[in-house]
């Protein structure tokens, strides 16, 4: 009886149909950016100091220079032996009085006292920045100082909403569909996030992103499943590949169009609305038809294997038109969160997969957030961080094939282990060595997150397999939610002391996913069974069908 990848071999393993579904679903790839690292540009905080009434008119009747001013005018902050203007206090003093002088005006406001009075910012801040962010909304936000905090909660938001839909919309993937899945998902995202570019307040602001947050993740990484569904197994490397390639051309987009629109509401509807597009195409993408076969909905699955038939100008063979397995007639299998850890195998991959996606995700932003200490120009850090993302993806393409999933896996854990230990030891004096490290490191882990998007849905039966991928990548929002505490709050300790705990965590993961499967070449699971016997299939399908026409003869 002909398997799925079996009528994929006559129909086309990744032809016209197939093509333009991932098309479809880059679009997705690229709009899922904005929510995942979009707080770089949207929370940015410039350079500010505390808004003092009349210390503009004294400015510009003294003919100060900006510098000038702040050195008139704003106290001084001290951190790490270095001092700037402080962000949170200023000079209690009236600087609407006449005859201030221009040279010492603070002399002549109060005279011979030793110490002048400071006080918070009763007035505003002044901020040095163009354009405008969730943090320098004057009329509604002001996240500085006091409310600094509320930035950290805005980002935490998303990541709780990654968390608790990673789980949600993995099930209802699962037992509904992903086509429907895709469609509530994508429009529920736009429309928050459409809505959170006109919100009135910052509590709307955090409700808006927590629902993007909720959904946005979900049906990325479903829209991830459905490709590597109806594509064969000798593709699933390359579309899982260009699929997170379009994830890295959105980073490039997202750096564009922060340069054009520096207003942070232009830049939220700027990028809500591409949403649309992905709803005007959504009637190219198929139901999975693997996930109907699970389903038990052998006729809905051949009406969708002649639809790709067709779009791929192909015949279906007669001897293929009639898919029907043996216990047709059964139960429906059913996800449930306990086959996740029911059975020894699964068990494991689940364990592995989990701690997988945890290590990159710390390692990923940790490495971002710990580089961008020292930040200059903002836009050049994030293009400069965008583009390693690409070599990664090429280096990826040249092995996966020929050597396999987890050879590479392990080895780019390593890489980046390794450059973290040497970014921590190496001297500061060393800059370009210090940068090369953390460079490779970032393309170490980037190269590990790729191989996991590939890699972990091939490891669970059908109708387990988004589930199974959704919650396991919840860790990855568990260590999304830990990550700013390990960098800025473990940094106090010492300051690379952060960049040692991802090293270990990262030469840990290389070892623990040496302990999987290989699935080069593998068929894709449909069963608990067949997900169980994984390891022991040692020959290739191709061999298989070998050694059957052999003996057949």
């Amino acid at each position: 009886m002909p398997t799925l990848d079996d009528i994929l071999e006559q129909i086309g393993e990744f032809n016209f149909f197939q093509k333009q579904a991932l098309f479809v679903l880059c679009q997705l790839s690229i709009t899922f950016v904005p929510i995942y690292v979009g707080i770089f540009f949207l929370g940015f905080t410039p350079e500010h100091h505390c808004r003092s009434p009349g210390v503009v008119e004294l400015s510009r009747g003294c003919h100060w220079t900006l510098e000038e001013q702040l050195n008139h005018t704003v106290p001084e902050g001290a951190h790490g032996g270095a001092c700037f203007p402080s962000h949170c206090r200023r000079y209690e003093v009236d600087w609407n009085v006449t005859g201030i002088s221009c040279t010492d005006p603070l002399s002549s406001l109060v005279g011979n006292q030793s110490i002048i009075p400071l006080g918070p910012c009763q007035d505003g801040w002044v901020y040095n920045s163009p354009g405008t962010s969730l943090v320098t909304e004057s009329s509604l936000f002001n996240l500085v100082c006091d409310d600094s905090w509320k930035l950290d909660l805005f980002q935490s938001c998303v990541n709780v909403g990654f968390f608790i839909g990673s789980i949600s919309i993995g099930y209802i993937a699962d037992r509904f569909g992903r086509r429907l899945c895709l469609l509530v998902t994508v429009l529920i995202n736009m429309v928050s996030g459409v809505l959170m570019a006109f919100a009135p307040s910052y509590t709307w602001t955090i409700i808006f992103r927590l629902i993007q947050g909720l959904v946005s993740k979900g049906a990325w990484l479903t829209g991830y499943v459905l490709i590597a569904e109806i594509v064969g197994s000798n593709y699933r490397r390359a579309v899982g590949i260009i699929y997170q390639l379009a994830f890295s051309l959105g980073l490039l987009i997202l750096t564009a169009l922060a340069y054009i629109l520096p207003h942070w509401r232009w830049l939220q509807l700027t990028v809500s609305l591409p949403n649309v597009f992905f709803l005007l195409c959504f009637w190219c993408l198929p139901e999975s038809p693997r996930w109907l076969i699970a389903q038990k909905q052998n006729d809905k699955a051949m009406e969708v294997i002649k639809h790709i038939a067709k779009g791929n100008k192909k015949q279906l063979p007669l001897s293929f038109q009639n898919l029907s397995s043996e216990d047709e007639d059964g139960e429906k299998p059913k996800p449930s969160f306990l086959d996740l850890v029911r059975t020894t195998q699964i068990r494991k991959y689940t364990c592995i997969l989990m701690y997988s996606w945890f290590t990159s995700s710390v390692l990923y932003q940790g490495l971002i957030m710990h580089m961008g200490v020292a930040a200059g120009n903002m836009y050049l850090d994030f293009l400069y961080s965008a583009l390693v993302e690409f070599p990664a993806a090429f280096i990826l393409m040249l092995t996966l094939d020929r050597i396999g999933r987890r050879y590479p896996w392990a080895a780019a854990n390593v890489i980046a282990g390794s450059a973290c230990l040497v970014t921590a030891f190496v001297p500061d004096t060393l800059y370009w060595l210090k940068m090369t490290a953390a460079c490779l490191g970032r393309m170490g882990i980037t190269m590990c997150y790729e191989i996991l998007c590939i890699a972990n849905p091939e490891l669970y039966p059908t109708f387990l397999r988004n589930l199974g991928v959704l919650v396991c990548s919840a860790m990855c929002d568990l260590g999304g939610i830990i990550t700013p505490f390990l960098v800025y709050r473990v940094a106090e300790l010492w300051h690379e002391l952060p960049l040692v705990i991802f090293a270990v965590i990262g030469l840990i993961d290389g070892g623990l996913v040496l302990l999987l499967p290989e699935m080069k070449g593998k068929t894709l699971p449909e069963t608990i069974e067949e997900a169980e016997n994984l390891h022991r299939q040692e020959r290739s399908k191709e061999k298989t069908v070998y050694l059957h026409v052999l003996t057949s003869e």
